[in-house]
């Protein structure tokens, strides 16, 4: 708008000289390099598998690696071409195409992560609470359902401003563009913002239930110390747990703020610092995987305690012996089973 003949500003002309490309591009292959290192790590882990439920896990995790991955790539690219060609649409209150397909892009790679770390919490928590209802109810047929179901809801957000409910402007300084709440908000455009925010909050709170429920359970378990505990199972159960709660703390760091910032229609610099804090959530999200599983999680216990073995550790490798054992409860009694070789004996053990 022309306002008492002041020119209206342009977003390009908001840049200053020293502005290029080079933080953005490094970011961007920062993310590449270690979503690509992450799924091939996945991918190693998959073929290896031995767990039913480890499984399930294992494409959860690959599927928030892979939509990070992509959530770099595309609008990465797209913001890089903005940099680099000087040409970002114009007025800072208005868009283009490309302005739409970037901002629908931002929503959709930013409520991804925050649903699927949701739902893995959900997973988790079923599986260390629940074990026969989670080897009933979840397969790999139901978690792809549940996968494509998590990408759509995402994706009909993402599409909003297109049915004219919400808008996608440039955002200071010209090189991305987001949901409009700073200059003439209609009344779509809070309620917009509102259901993004509210979404994500959700999402947030979510995990953070069903991993504080999944970490108290296996911590009680472990104090417990139950005879004929299968330690590989709870090995597991406590590196998924560590995974979740490690990917929930680093989506609140990078997320919250953006999220604050949107709903309260907060200046302009605070938003580039925002977006730019998002943005490391899909750098750092592969690096939680990477760094919390058994191999280091087993190094982490050796410094910490000084132990060169592992002897009487959450998590040491289970291996077979010539004599198994296990054990069923039944009633106030449980039965133990020792069998070596191919004899069997049962006897009735302690009061569970």
């Amino acid at each position: 708008y022309n306002v008492l003949g002041v020119a209206p500003v342009r977003c390009r002309e908001n840049l200053n000289t020293t502005t290029n490309p080079m933080a953005a591009g490094l970011s961007m292959t920062l993310g590449i390099v270690s979503n690509i290192i992450a799924l091939i790590i996945l991918a190693k882990a998959y073929a290896h598998l031995r767990k039913r439920s480890k499984a399930t896990f294992l494409l959860f995790a690959s599927s928030l690696v892979a939509t990070d991955l992509a959530g770099h790539v595309i609008p990465g690219a797209l913001v890089l071409r903005l940099y680099i060609s000087g040409t970002a649409g114009g007025l800072c209150n208005q868009s283009d195409a490309t302005c739409h397909f970037l901002g629908g892009s931002m929503v959709f790679f930013g409520l991804c992560p925050l649903f699927l770390g949701c739902v893995m919490a959900a997973e988790r928590c079923m599986g260390v609470t629940r074990p026969l209802l989670h080897a009933r109810m979840v397969c790999t047929a139901h978690t792809k359902i549940v996968l494509v179901m998590i990408w759509l809801l995402a994706l009909s957000v993402a599409l909003l401003p297109f049915f004219h409910l919400g808008t996608y402007i440039y955002q200071f300084p010209g090189t991305w563009c987001f949901i409009n709440v700073l200059d003439n908000t209609s009344i779509t455009d809070v309620i917009f913002v509102l259901l993004f925010s509210g979404l994500g909050l959700a999402a947030l709170a979510m995990a953070l239930v069903c991993n504080t429920i999944s970490g108290v359970t296996l911590v009680i378990a472990r104090l417990r110390k139950k005879k004929c505990h299968q330690r590989s199972a709870k090995s597991h159960d406590i590196e998924m747990v560590a995974q979740l709660v490690g990917i929930m703390v680093t989506s609140c760091i990078c997320w919250c703020p953006l999220i604050y910032f949107v709903s309260r229609a907060m200046n302009e610099t605070l938003m580039v610092m925002g977006v730019r804090l998002a943005t490391w959530n899909q750098i750092l999200d592969p690096w939680v995987y990477i760094l919390l599983r058994r191999a280091v999680l087993k190094k982490i216990y050796r410094i910490t305690t000084g132990r060169s073995d592992l002897k009487g550790s959450t998590f040491r490798r289970s291996h077979r012996s010539k004599e198994n054992k296990c054990c069923f409860g039944l009633g106030f009694n449980k039965l133990v089973c020792s069998c070596s070789g191919l004899t069997c004996t049962f006897s009735f053990g302690d009061s569970l």
